[in-house]
C-alpha cells in the first residue's frame, strides 16, 4: 500500500525528491515511481480532497491558496497573481481549460534557446499520454450562457470563437459540471498506486549538494503542530515549486546563474459585464469559450462569476458595487489577456516571500488597451448593456460610443492586472549564456538536480499552460529514466521512518482523449 507520511523529524532518505506536487512534479514523480524508483513527493500545503471547499471560494483560498490568494508583483503596473499551495499544486484551484503549445511557440523557444526535441511531433506522444489520465473533454450539454454570450458577440463580428476542453471526467453522478481532474484525482493517485511516497505540510527552505547526493532542508508541520526541523538526503532532487518559488528556493541554495532574471506571465484586465436577462446561473458548467482573433498578440474569455467574484472585480466602481447584490444573476466577468511585461524574482532577507519585481513597455500596456476595447466591442454586439472595465477612475461603458474611455495610451497607474499564468524564470535550452537548464530539465554545472514546472519554459505559452507543463514534465522525466537506465537499475530500498497513514483516494480509471 503506498503512504502519505507523517515524519517525527531529524533526518530521512530516499533515491529521488520531487519538490512540489503541481501538474509538472505530479507527472514526474508518477513516471519515476511507476518505473520502480523510490520517489518521495514532497508538497508545502496540505493534502486535500479537490472539493474539500466549493470552488472558488473565500474558503477554498483559505485552504488550498499560498497566502489566501493575495500576492503581487510589483511595478509601475502592480499585477495580482496565485499560487496553489496544496497537494495538486495551482491544478486543484484552475478551472482545468486545456491547450496543446501552439507550433509557433514551439518552434520559436527551439531557435532562440536551443531546446532539442520540443517541436510538435516530438511532443505529440508526451501529450497523448498526459490526456489519456487528466481525460480531456469537451462540454456535454450547451455551454452556460456566460460563455455563450462571448461566443455569440464574436461570431456575429466575425471573429474566430473556439470552445476550449477541460481536464474534466463525466459520469452519471455529477451532472453537466462533470469532475474536474486536478492532479489529485489523476497522477497523485497513480503516484500513490505505483508506490511512491507522499510528504504534505513541508516547506523547503534550501538545497546543498553533500558529496554525491543532495541535502533538502526545511521545515514540517502537520496541521496544529509546531514546525519541526526536516532533513532529506536523496540522489537525485526534482524541482516543481511553480515559477515564483522555484528560482527562489534555487537562489536561497547559492544557485543564482541565470536564476529568476526573466519571469514571463499572461496579464489580463477584467470586465465586468451587465445584461437585461440572466446569464449567471447557479449549477452551470465553466464557461469555456475563448476568442482567439487576435492571437499571439491578445486572447479574449470568460471567467468564473460566482458573486463574490463580482463583488471584487468591481471594486474600480465603488458606487455601483450595490449592483452585485441586486443584479448578479444579470452579470458575468470576461477579461483581455496578453503576453507582455516581464520581470524578476529575488528574495528579501527576513521574509517569507520572494519579492516579484514587473516592467511593462507602454506598447505592452497599450496592447492589453485594445484587448479590453475588443472585448467591450464583442460583448455590446452580445447584448451587454453596460460594462465595468477594471481600469481606475473609468467611467461605466454604455455603448460602442464610449470605447474612447479606454486609454490607447495606457499609463500604468490605472491598469489593475492579474495573472493566472507564471512561466520563464529558470529557461531550459542549450543556449548557456541565457538559460539555466539543459533541454531536459537538468540545471547547469549541478549533477542530480532537475527542474519540472513552468519555470522551465521560455516564454508565454499564448494559451493556458497546464497541458505544456505536463507534456514537458512528461517528456523530461523519460529522458531521466533513459539515461538513468544506462547507469543501474531502479532501486526499491524503502525507507523505515514513521507511523503511515492510509491514502484516502483511489486510481482514477483512464479513458480515451474526447
Amino acid at each position: 500500500m503506498s503512504n502519505v507520511i507523517t515524519p517525527q523529524g531529524g533526518s530521512i532518505r530516499a533515491e529521488i525528491v520531487v519538490i512540489g506536487s503541481g501538474p509538472g512534479g505530479a507527472v514526474t514523480a508518477t513516471l519515476l515511481a511507476e518505473a520502480g524508483h523510490d520517489v518521495l513527493l514532497v508538497e508545502e500545503g496540505a493534502y486535500l480532497r479537490l472539493h474539500s471547499a466549493p470552488h472558488f471560494s473565500q474558503q477554498e483560498m483559505l485552504q488550498k491558496y499560498r497566502n489566501a490568494g493575495i500576492t503581487v508583483g510589483m511595478g509601475k503596473a502592480n499585477v495580482a497573481y496565485v499560487e496553489g499551495r496544496c497537494v495538486g499544486g495551482g491544478s486543484e484551484i484552475n478551472r482545468g481549460l486545456y491547450h496543446r503549445t501552439p507550433e509557433k511557440v514551439l518552434e520559436s523557444w527551439s531557435k532562440e534557446y536551443g531546446v532539442a526535441a520540443l517541436l510538435p511531433s516530438d511532443l505529440e506522444p508526451h501529450f497523448d499520454a498526459c490526456e489519456a489520465t487528466a481525460q480531456v473533454s469537451y462540454l456535454r450539454d450547451a455551454a452556460p450562457p456566460i460563455s455563450r454570450k462571448l461566443h455569440d458577440g464574436a461570431t456575429s463580428l466575425g471573429w474566430e470563437s473556439v470552445e476550449v476542453p477541460r481536464l474534466v471526467r463525466y459520469d452519471a453522478n455529477h451532472g453537466p459540471q462533470g469532475v474536474k481532474q486536478s492532479m489529485s484525482e489523476t497522477f497523485v493517485p497513480r503516484f500513490l498506486a505505483a508506490g511512491g511516497t507522499l510528504l504534505p505540510g513541508m516547506r523547503v527552505r534550501r538545497l546543498a549538494r553533500r558529496g554525491t547526493s543532495w541535502e533538502i532542508r526545511g521545515e514540517y508541520s502537520s496541521g496544529e503542530e509546531a514546525h519541526r526541523p526536516l532533513t532529506i538526503r536523496a540522489d537525485n532532487v526534482f524541482v516543481a515549486c511553480g515559477a515564483i518559488q522555484t528560482p527562489a528556493l534555487l537562489r536561497r541554495s547559492g544557485l543564482k546563474r541565470n536564476v529568476g532574471n526573466t519571469l514571463r506571465f499572461h496579464p489580463m484586465i477584467k470586465v465586468v459585464a451587465r445584461f437585461p436577462e440572466e446569464v449567471n446561473i447557479s449549477d452551470a458548467p465553466d464557461p469555456v469559450h475563448q476568442i482567439k482573433e487576435f492571437d499571439p498578440r491578445f486572447s479574449l474569455g470568460c471567467s468564473m462569476s460566482a458573486r463574490p467574484a463580482l463583488a471584487l472585480a468591481m471594486t474600480d466602481h465603488p458606487t455601483r458595487l450595490g449592483e452585485v447584490d441586486s443584479s448578479w444573476r444579470h452579470m458575468a466577468i470576461y477579461y483581455a489577456q496578453s503576453t507582455g511585461g516581464a520581470g524578476v524574482v529575488r528574495n528579501v532577507p527576513g521574509f517569507r516571500d520572494p519579492l516579484v519585481r514587473l516592467r511593462f513597455e507602454s506598447r505592452d500596456l497599450n496592447e492589453l488597451a485594445e484587448g479590453v476595447s475588443s472585448l467591450s466591442r464583442c460583448l455590446f454586439a452580445a447584448g451587454a448593456e453596460v460594462l465595468y472595465p477594471s481600469i481606475t477612475g473609468i467611467k461605466p461603458l454604455s455603448s460602442t460610443n464610449d470605447l474612447d474611455e479606454i486609454p490607447a495610451d495606457f499609463p500604468p497607474s490605472r491598469a489593475n492586472l492579474q495573472t493566472l499564468h507564471l512561466f520563464s524564470t529558470c529557461p531550459m535550452g542549450e543556449d548557456e549564456s541565457r538559460c539555466v537548464t539543459n533541454s531536459f530539465g537538468g540545471v547547469i554545472g549541478a549533477d542530480g538536480l532537475f527542474i519540472a514546472d513552468a519555470s522551465l519554459l521560455c516564454g508565454p505559452t499564448v494559451v493556458n499552460p497546464q497541458g505544456t507543463v505536463m507534456a514537458v514534465a512528461h517528456r523530461n522525466a523519460l529522458h531521466f529514466l533513459e539515461q538513468q537506465s544506462r547507469r543501474q537499475p531502479p532501486s526499491r530500498a524503502r525507507w523505515q521512518q514513521a507511523p503511515t497513514k492510509a491514502v484516502p483516494y483511489t486510481l482514477a480509471a483512464k479513458s480515451p482523449n474526447t
